[in-house]
């Protein structure tokens, strides 16, 4: 039998009722309305924090508090000398870099290391070098471009 608009059915189990507590002896659910017997949970305006562990130290206090997280720092991409190496261009800017798929954020900052050998005349703008890999790409006779320098100089 086809499947139409006509005869589609839910799934068995898909829909259920709300749970409608305090409704007498019957629904299974009357007298305490599922709150037990005295205690904390069963009075009115009851709540708890989230990790509360009846009194007990919670765990968020217990374990130790280390390190320190800077909340100036400038993460930058890293982009290796092989890595451009590889690409094969004479000019690599952040488009070409985005493009081939190096760079994780679109708007993010990317740093030339020195791993690796470049041998090729290359011109690679980027927001930073390492004094390495700019001393390696201007041997081979490229350009280490700073992005964020060239408005400065103009």
């Amino acid at each position: 039998m086809a499947t139409n608009l006509s005869n589609l059915k839910r799934p068995k189990g898909a829909n259920s009722n709300k749970k409608r507590v305090g409704r007498g002896m019957g629904s299974g659910m009357g007298k305490t309305s599922t709150r037990g017997h005295k205690g904390q949970g069963s009075r009115s305006g009851s709540s708890l924090m989230r990790g509360f562990e009846g009194g007990q130290m919670p765990l968020h206090r217990r374990l130790p508090k280390r390190g320190f997280t800077n909340i100036f720092r400038v993460e930058y991409s890293v982009l290796s000398l092989d890595t451009i190496a590889e690409l094969g261009e004479t000019e690599l800017t952040l488009e070409k870099i985005v493009a081939a798929g190096l760079l994780k954020k679109r708007n993010g900052l990317v740093k030339v290391l020195a791993n690796g050998a470049i041998s090729t005349a290359v011109t690679v703008h980027a927001h930073k070098f390492s004094k390495a890999a700019q001393a390696a790409i201007e041997a081979a006779g490229g350009k280490a471009i700073t992005i964020g320098s060239e408005a400065a100089a103009a």
